[in-house]
């Protein structure tokens, strides 16, 4: 198979690094931002943009409150998907696996690296609730301040979310629209990697 250039490589996590590095040096505004699908109880699927924070060994890692409406969804599924697409590279990467919380360490150091606004803001928001009006968050804003001080704990109702992934497309933009597309399958997150190209 003529997986050359971009694509070399046997390690798709490594290629995933190597492309987000390139992208961050000719993305304007946050080349970590994927676009990442979830579903609800009846099957109607919800996506919204959030920021990937970390591209482990094997696995994507991104944060949220787990009592949003996407953290609802993925610990009911268990599932996600999402799509990284950078317009001046003229390329993407296609994810699909399962998900687990990342509530440890890890989520902790990440929380305490956040700018202080953001970390209160965290425990401010009732994410994706409705909300009377932003005075309203203003104030619940202060009110957070006033109680957790300077130096806020990570809540426990906020954290990680680990997708390790049984599918992964890498996908370049090709002349007449003859795009290069590499699909990489697995049965189980400890079975070997299939790759396939693919027609664009």
């Amino acid at each position: 198979m003529d997986r050359t250039g971009i694509f070399a490589g046997e390690d798709p996590f490594a290629i995933a690094r190597g492309w987000l590095a390139e992208a961050e040096a000719s993305e304007i505004n946050d080349p970590n931002a994927i676009a990442l699908a979830t579903v609800d109880s009846d099957g109607l699927p919800n996506v919204r943009m959030v920021l990937l924070k970390e591209i482990e060994a094997n696995a994507f890692v991104f944060y949220t409150n787990y009592g949003s409406k996407k953290g609802r969804e993925l610990e009911v599924s268990g599932k996600a998907a999402f799509v990284m697409h950078w317009k001046s590279l003229r390329r993407q990467i296609r994810v699909r696996g399962l998900v687990s919380r990342e509530e440890g360490p890890l989520a902790d150091a990440y929380y305490a690296s956040r700018s202080l606004k953001s970390r209160l803001g965290a425990w401010a928001s009732q994410q994706s609730e409705p909300l009377s009006s932003r005075t309203a968050l203003m104030a619940e804003v202060a009110k957070v301040t006033a109680k957790h001080g300077p130096n806020p704990k990570r809540p426990p109702f906020w954290g990680g979310f680990r997708l390790l992934p049984l599918e992964m497309e890498f996908w370049a933009d090709g002349a007449f629209r003859l795009h290069d597309r590499f699909h990489w399958n697995r049965q189980d997150i400890d079975s070997e990697w299939k790759i396939d190209r693919l027609n664009p």
